[in-house]
């Protein structure tokens, strides 16, 4: 009990200098407490393969819904990507239900549908809820009409549904929201957008209620950064900023794969980084801001990395949630057991 104040009380002091200041910086004090309440040094090991492992599995989105945990996923099988849904009472055991975004005879994303869910509870520790706008459901996914591995000129779609639990078609957007040949493409994102995740942001930093984080390739930009956008219905996106919010600036260099969650008024970014400096290997990584526009990156120890035969060349795509007092940092691992989900935590279980 008493550390649970401690640490409380902790957060209440740089959360309310945090009020007071005039820079968006975050301090190394305050980073290294946010490291210290995420980290995850417990690796659990793979909690889910795909029911056909010739199949590759990435990404997982965690949500809640009635009683039940659901985690949405994408399968590339030499086509393309399409995205499932799975089942879980307890967070370690998953069932597959089936697809949610299927591949199509024609359309601007026949060949490829890797769809995140959207407009989730972000709070630390909170109801981990996905909430309807207009009486919908929403995600956002990558799309593409080109046949391989993220294939061709990649853009942003989003799609809705009323329930959104169910192994069931989403009703897509018939053409893509964002996308590289947008004429406000910026030079970080005009040859191809990759990944995004969409929060809601009812204080609207950004002046926007809607805010899209995404990761993206340029012409001249041979490496991968995050990059953001805004709407205010879900279905027309305007580029937020003319560069960046988290991007190393080095050739072939990736971030990307953001996630948002909230520890009290202080914004957290989950994302993975990949062949930095040289390395050949992806980890994953965290950033913090006060305001969704600056962000300010850890420069400590990897939250998880290559460590295990299962995840011995890539331990990346993060998706992390605090559930009754217990981290889960779920990730998508490459290693002996192919492509698979992982997952770590911040004590034995």
């Amino acid at each position: 009990m008493h550390l649970r104040i401690f640490i409380a009380a902790a957060w209440s002091v740089f959360l309310g200098c945090a009020s007071s200041r005039t820079t968006t910086t975050v301090s190394d004090k305050t980073m290294n407490t946010v490291y210290e309440t995420v980290k995850t040094p417990f690796k659990y090991g793979v909690v889910f393969s795909h029911p056909d492992t010739s199949k590759m599995m990435d990404s997982p989105s965690i949500f809640r819904w009635k009683g039940r945990w659901y985690m949405s996923y994408i399968v590339f099988d030499g086509r393309g990507y399409e995205t499932w849904i799975a089942m879980s009472k307890d967070l370690l055991h998953w069932e597959s239900k089936g697809r949610i975004l299927s591949f199509t005879k024609a359309g601007w994303d026949s060949d490829q549908k890797a769809g995140y869910l959207s407009l989730l509870d972000i709070r630390w520790g909170g109801s981990y809820k996905p909430a309807a706008f207009r009486d919908e459901y929403w995600l956002s996914y990558l799309g593409g009409s080109a046949s391989g591995y993220e294939a061709g000129r990649l853009g942003v779609g989003v799609a809705h549904n009323q329930e959104p639990s169910m192994a069931m078609e989403w009703k897509r957007r018939p053409e893509a929201v964002l996308s590289a040949k947008d004429k406000d493409a910026r030079w970080f994102e005009n040859q191809t957008i990759f990944k995004s995740m969409v929060i809601r942001d009812k204080k609207k930093f950004t002046g926007e209620p809607f805010v899209m984080f995404y990761n993206a390739r340029g012409d001249t930009a041979h490496y991968e950064s995050i990059g953001m956008a805004t709407s205010s219905d879900m279905e027309h996106w305007h580029r937020f900023g003319k560069d960046p919010v988290i991007s190393r600036h080095q050739e072939g260099s990736i971030c990307g794969d953001a996630q948002i969650t909230k520890i009290g008024k202080l914004f957290v970014m989950f994302y993975f980084g990949a062949f930095w400096n040289g390395s050949e290997h992806a980890f994953d990584r965290f950033a913090c801001s006060y305001d969704l526009a600056q962000w300010t990156e850890w420069k400590g120890e990897d939250l998880v990395r290559p460590s295990e035969p299962y995840d011995a060349i890539y331990a990346h795509k993060p998706f992390v949630i605090r559930w009754k007092g217990v981290v889960h940092h779920f990730y998508t691992a490459v290693g002996n057991k192919g492509r698979v989900i992982a997952l770590a935590t911040s004590s034995p279980l």
